[in-house]
């Protein structure tokens, strides 16, 4: 499963989350600057690290979670904690007792990441505010990630996807045939007929979004990513219907007319049936914040 990397602000820290196969690791790096700053995050880490009770509480949690766990080895780090000289890093925790729980990360988002459980922990040697406020923003974050209307987007955005094969099919057989295209310039009239759609709907063509969007566009989104639930179902529903408008041979020109008024009544309509349905959907947290808005 491809790992992702989330972000959450406590005290006005930011705080990177990496999730991979379904489980959160919250940055300690990130935790740490909220302590004394950048400079001495590892210097913070390491003191942590080297304490007993640290220790034994990876330990533990290794042996709960992790089968592969080496008991034998992490009986020596305990046994050598604590004491003056005991030093021990991130790294050498990881390779000698094949614990989960820590890692290393470099390059963007890099840093010391633990899972969730052990972050709350570590919170607790930055202050006992800092840790409540984590675990707020935390929760809030799984929140929003489960809210049924982000849930509903998405189901939204794969019906669109699915409808569009309807869309693409209907150009392969009734547009590219009285075409006289080569083979590798077909997507030419694939993009100019997905356009039509999106010049009715949304106002703009794909390449004009990405334009006015050059930094998402790196991100390989498009305005699609970013539409609101009511916009999605409109263009599932534009899909269908122009398919079959090429079907009946209507030229261009009328169905982008018929297409556009068509999206513009439906709008109206779904719009004014929920209103937090018409919005865009800028980030996670989108729909959840305007519902608080709303029971204010």
């Amino acid at each position: 499963m491809t790992a992702k990397t989330k972000q959450i602000l406590v005290n006005d820290v930011a705080i990177n989350i990496h999730t991979t196969r379904e489980e959160d690791f919250i940055c300690l790096t990130d935790m740490a600057k909220a302590k004394e700053g950048e400079n001495r995050s590892a210097d913070i880490i390491k003191n942590w690290l080297r304490n007993r009770g640290t220790i034994e509480f990876l330990g533990t949690w290794e042996m709960i979670n992790n089968p592969n766990f080496k008991v034998v080895e992490f009986d020596n780090f305990k046994k050598e904690a604590g004491l003056p000289t005991f030093v021990l890093s991130v790294s050498q925790w990881v390779e000698q007792t094949g614990a989960i729980g820590l890692s290393s990360k470099s390059g963007r988002y890099g840093g010391t990441y633990a899972h969730k459980d052990i972050a709350f922990e570590f919170g607790s040697a930055i202050s006992p505010v800092f840790k409540l406020y984590l675990i707020k923003e935390y929760q809030r974050l799984k929140e929003n990630e489960s809210n049924q209307l982000n849930l509903e987007w998405d189901v939204k955005r794969i019906l669109t996807k699915a409808n569009y094969s309807i869309h693409t099919d209907a150009i392969k057989n009734h547009i590219i045939p009285t075409l006289n295209v080569a083979k590798d310039k077909e997507w030419i009239t694939y993009a100019d007929e997905a356009d039509v759609l999106n010049v009715a709907l949304f106002g703009c063509t794909a390449k004009q979004w990405k334009l006015a969007n050059p930094q998402l566009a790196l991100e390989n989104k498009n305005m699609r990513d970013f539409a609101s639930i009511n916009q999605l179902t409109v263009l599932s529903n534009l899909e269908v219907l122009n398919s079959e408008l090429i079907k009946n041979k209507l030229g261009k020109n009328k169905r982008f007319q018929y297409l556009h008024r068509t999206a513009l009544q439906q709008l109206v309509v779904l719009d004014k049936s929920n209103a937090i349905k018409s919005l865009q959907r800028l980030s996670d947290s989108t729909f959840a914040e305007e519902q608080k808005k709303l029971k204010n």
